[in-house]
C-alpha cells in the first residue's frame, strides 16, 4: 500500500528531474519556498506527478493545496478513488 512518506518521495523524484538547483522537499514545502518553482514549472509538476502515480486532477483541487503535503494527500485521495 502506498503511504504518504512514499508519495513524497516520489515527488522528490519528479522535483530532481524538473529542477536545475538541487531542491530537498519536505511535507511543509510549498512553491514560496524555492525560487525556481513558477507557475510553469507547477504545471510541469502537476503534469509529471499525473504520469508518475497514474492519477489525473481537476485544477481546482491542485490549487486548493498548499503544500507538498497536502499535494502528496490528494494524489493519496485520487489513487484510493480509482
Amino acid at each position: 500500500m502506498t503511504t504518504k512518506k512514499d508519495i513524497i518521495a516520489g515527488m522528490q523524484e519528479i522535483i530532481n528531474d524538473l529542477f536545475l538547483d538541487p531542491v530537498t522537499i519536505t511535507a511543509e514545502t510549498s512553491a514560496r519556498d524555492v525560487a525556481e518553482w513558477d507557475s510553469v514549472m507547477h504545471i510541469s509538476i502537476v503534469a509529471a506527478a499525473e504520469m508518475k502515480f497514474s492519477v489525473r486532477f481537476q485544477m481546482g483541487d491542485v490549487e486548493a493545496t498548499n503544500n507538498v503535503g497536502e499535494f502528496a494527500d490528494l494524489i493519496l485521495k485520487r489513487m484510493s478513488a480509482k
